[in-house]
């Protein structure tokens, strides 16, 4: 288990920093809001823990997308007026804030859709207008960086989230590794500009990173566990496409009016 969280998240980043190269830090940042943490700790609480507890957690990690939206809204704003270590306080602040709120809801399913829900639908809303960027690359040394920030990070947090129980399991669980060492790296080369664009398209992804949790805490007591995370990945995968979709879709000119005569 030590070995899966030491290569898997760096490895995530690796593949995020081809991916903003070639697309940009919107893709990466949408990229970046899958639970490509979340996913791999929450099956080893699975495995350590049992069934019934990851469940718990995945439940609180879903309505956990309201302190991730925080995190990325306020470091956003904040990155496009000042440097990095401020816009990383800010956030961090924020985040910290959500995450007392959400251990105050009733750690069940249904709060914690409502809660998933609403803050996705807000979500658009939160961020700065979104801004054209272009693709910029990534050095070797900004890579190792980021690969080496994000294992420790991810250790930390599940060393944490292991000894406070489901509900700050599930919660801690969610904390936006990616989406935190992107964005202080981001600014870091890139400047504000680029970190906001990165987690507004974060803020998209986080719709298929909720589906995958809430769907996993209703079917992991139901299913074999190889079963139930096979559903919550196909659930993952249909809305981040529909996400994709939805997006292009946006994006393409309105249809003219047919004119007289036409």
């Amino acid at each position: 288990m030590l070995a899966l969280k030491l290569l898997l998240v760096p490895s995530f980043l690796l593949g995020l920093a081809v991916c903003s190269r070639w697309f940009g830090p919107v893709v990466a940042g949408w990229l970046a809001g899958l639970p490509l943490v979340a996913g791999p700790i929450l099956f080893v609480v699975t495995m350590e823990q049992g069934a019934a507890f990851a469940a718990a957690s995945a439940s609180a990690a879903g309505s956990a997308v309201l302190a991730a939206l925080a995190f990325g809204a306020a470091y956003a704003h904040t990155a496009l007026r000042h440097t990095w270590p401020r816009a990383l306080l800010y956030g961090l602040a924020a985040w910290i804030l959500a995450i007392v709120a959400l251990a105050q809801v009733p750690a069940v399913w249904p709060a914690h859709a409502v809660i998933a829900l609403l803050a996705l639908l807000l979500a658009p809303g939160l961020f700065p207008p979104a801004v054209p960027v272009q693709p910029r690359a990534a050095g070797p040394a900004q890579i190792m960086a980021r690969m080496v920030a994000g294992a420790a990070l991810t250790l930390a947090v599940s060393a944490a989230a292991a000894r406070l129980g489901s509900l700050f399991s599930g919660l801690l669980g969610a904390f936006p590794v990616l989406g935190l060492v992107l964005a202080v790296s981001t600014q870091h080369s890139d400047g504000g500009t680029h970190a906001a664009a990165l987690l507004r398209g974060m803020a998209t992804g986080l719709r298929s990173f909720t589906a995958f949790c809430l769907t996993l805490a209703v079917v992991l007591p139901k299913l074999p566990v190889a079963a139930a995370f096979a559903t919550a990945v196909l659930v993952c995968v249909v809305v981040q496409v529909s996400n994709r979709a939805i997006a292009a879709g946006s994006r393409s000119p309105p249809a003219q009016a047919p004119g007289p005569g036409r």
